[in-house]
């Protein structure tokens, strides 16, 4: 009895887990399918948390 062919290759993982990173997005946990699907899980900042970037900081020390 033969395997049946692969769903997903490692490239095709590693391509997307390298995009979200350089999208600056991070992933907590993956999940492929029987049909290949990834499914990636994205890292979520707590409710209320607020997120600045230097940009805000700037601003916020420029302001008025």
């Amino acid at each position: 009895m033969s395997r049946a062919p692969a769903t997903f290759k490692q490239r095709d993982l590693t391509a997307a887990l390298k995009a979200a990173k350089a999208a600056g997005i991070e992933v907590a946990r993956v999940t492929v399918d029987k049909d290949g699907r990834m499914i990636l899980e994205l890292v979520t900042t707590r409710t209320g948390e607020a997120t600045t970037t230097p940009l805000d900081e700037w601003l916020a020390a420029h302001a008025g």
